[in-house]
């Protein structure tokens, strides 16, 4: 028997995750996320699926039979609602955590979908005679609230620890899914296949993306299980982290350097987990009496919606959240805290003559209402904008952690005078060192790693390191590559 395996995205890159399994005349998709990048390399690559049209409804084989979905962040969800506007109905095998915050981030994922086309056809009507063909299709978004609300109807809740059949399979010919918890962000899995044919079975495990030990409010990976053939991340394959317990000391020297000057702080971060991490933390400090009392604002509806889901689902918490919740305390909404919900009270932070910390999305600085944060507060020297997450290539965040001196926001070149900062140690992603750890006790066992999730040179070091660890083979494919594993 064999399981053939289809790369079609996070190869040899971060963003876009989905892998296409087939076996035993099975097909599933692990993970379906969005490319992040460039506008027009992300257009062309989100537009096209690891299965046709044709395929996704079943019209064609091989049809596909399931989705299984690691974690919810958009690098690896982000691409689902085009499942569902090119006909897919399936089921698609994920945590209830996840399913709860799938809800409101794709949902929003399609808002920016359908601003972006607006924008850019907006942008043609006032620029026709500039590389646009006359009588050319208005540009459409890549899918719409619709099809967003259409695959929310899709999703099937998995416990941890516990073997699912897939849909289409059996016992004996097909997928049977286990996920143990990843450690990466709230809901987030690993996952381990095991396909069955001929009497014969192949446990695959994929490692979606890994977490680290003592992050805050998730609870830490579980050790890796036997598996035969390997699927893992990559991101800080060449990197270690900054230790954790140093993030609170910084964050502190930065705040109170910040409020000394009359500055603002405007932190790009992520809706869901760094958000919900850097409002704890906050917290913490100011109970401590480690920073003043300041006025802090989240301004981000996204953010204000998952952290919702963060409260409802407390069997994901680590000890030290719980001990917030145990004490009746609202770890993330206490009174010194204000979730923006209008974008009125949005575009209010910018008269504000006074300090104050703006935790805004995207984290990467692409889209949201972070670009208005930046644009009224990059070329101020007070001000301090401090990045807290990785910065994909060619992002507007990757060129300020690379300490650009002006960048384009909104088509308006800016200078860069205010402060850059990063803190990197709150990653929600292993570094190499982590990686290698928490694969220890499945190397045992396997044939092959596939090395996905990562740059090319954070890939190929994480390669020698396995290899001189482990002794293993290691591939890193490419998009589009296919292998056969049995």
């Amino acid at each position: 028997m064999a399981i053939r395996l289809h790369f079609w995205g996070a190869d040899q890159t971060v963003t876009g995750s989905s892998h296409h399994l087939e076996c035993a005349g099975q097909n599933i998709l692990l993970d379906c996320g969005l490319f992040q990048g460039r506008r027009q390399d992300a257009a062309q690559i989100n537009a096209h699926l690891a299965l046709s049209p044709e395929q996704l409804v079943g019209k064609v084989a091989p049809g596909l039979n399931a989705v299984v979905l690691s974690h919810a962040h958009i690098d690896h969800s982000g691409d689902l609602p085009l499942l569902a506007k090119q006909g897919y109905r399936g089921p698609i095998y994920t945590t209830p955590s996840t399913i709860d915050l799938c809800l409101p981030m794709l949902k929003d994922s399609a808002h920016i979908q359908e601003g972006d086309a607006e924008f850019i056809n907006r942008r043609r009507g006032r620029r026709k005679s500039i590389g646009v063909p006359p009588g050319s299709a208005p540009v459409e978004p890549l899918y719409d609230q619709d099809d967003a609300a259409q695959v929310s109807q899709l999703f099937r809740p998995v416990k941890l620890h516990t073997p699912q059949l897939l849909a289409g399979s059996t016992k004996d010919a097909g997928f049977t899914m286990t996920s143990t918890n990843a450690g990466h962000m709230l809901g987030s899995t690993n996952v381990l296949l095991e396909a069955a044919e001929n009497g014969q079975t192949v446990r695959l495990l994929f490692s979606g993306d890994v977490g680290r030990k003592n992050l805050p409010i998730i609870k830490d990976p579980d050790p890796a299980p036997p598996a035969d053939y390997l699927i893992m991340e990559s991101t800080y394959g060449d990197r270690l982290h900054a230790p954790i317990a140093g993030v609170k000391e910084k964050l502190a020297g930065l705040v109170k350097s910040v409020l000394g000057r009359g500055g603002h702080i405007i932190v790009p971060a992520f809706a869901v987990e760094r958000t919900q991490q850097l409002v704890l933390m906050l917290h913490q400090m100011i109970e401590a009496k480690e920073i003043p009392e300041f006025p802090i604002f989240v301004d981000s509806p996204l953010a204000s919606a998952v952290t919702d889901v963060f409260k409802k689902h407390t069997e994901d918490w680590d000890p030290e959240a719980c001990a917030f919740y145990s004490k009746g305390e609202d770890a993330f909404g206490w009174n010194r805290l204000r979730y923006t919900a209008t974008v009125e009270e949005s575009k209010g932070l910018n008269n504000l003559h006074m300090p104050y910390m703006v935790i805004s999305a995207s984290g990467m600085c692409e889209a949201g209402r972070i670009l208005h944060h930046l644009q009224n507060g990059i070329e101020d020297p007070r001000n301090l904008i401090l990045i807290t997450g990785y910065q994909a290539p060619n992002t507007l965040g990757s060129k300020l952690v690379a300490r650009a001196q002006e960048v384009n926001i909104f088509g308006e070149p800016l200078r860069v005078r205010a402060q850059i900062e990063s803190i990197d140690a709150l990653s929600g992603h292993a570094d190499q060192q982590e990686l290698l750890d928490w694969m220890a006790p499945v190397a045992p066992t396997l044939k092959k790693v596939f090395l996905v999730h990562g740059e090319l040179d954070a890939m190929t070091v994480l390669k020698g390191k396995i290899e001189e660890r482990y002794k293993l083979e290691v591939v890193c494919p490419k998009r589009g590559d296919r292998f056969e594993v049995s």
